[in-house]
């Protein structure tokens, strides 16, 4: 769980979650939305995969990463537990 709020806790990572709501896309397709070095954007899916809020597929010479909402569904249960005070 805390390479999940590590992941969580910046908030590039989150952008990119949010865009990767939207489609599944690659690397390149992520890279051109910001305005930093392809080794700083390697660095942020790595650990967004890491985490497991993200997974990564290869096609040919492309690697799509698409949101996992296995982890996301998990997290929000377990920050539900506290609203309803329910295990």
């Amino acid at each position: 769980m805390n390479s999940i709020f590590k992941a969580l806790n910046d908030p590039t990572r989150r952008e990119i979650l949010e865009m990767l709501q939207e489609r599944d896309m690659t690397a390149g397709e992520i890279a051109q939305r910001f305005n930093m070095s392809w080794p700083s954007i390697s660095h942020h899916l790595d650990l967004l995969k890491q985490a497991q809020l993200v997974n990564a597929e290869k096609e040919g010479q492309y690697i799509f990463y698409s949101l996992n909402t296995t982890v996301v569904d998990e997290i929000l249960k377990w920050v539900m537990q506290f609203k309803t005070g329910k295990k």
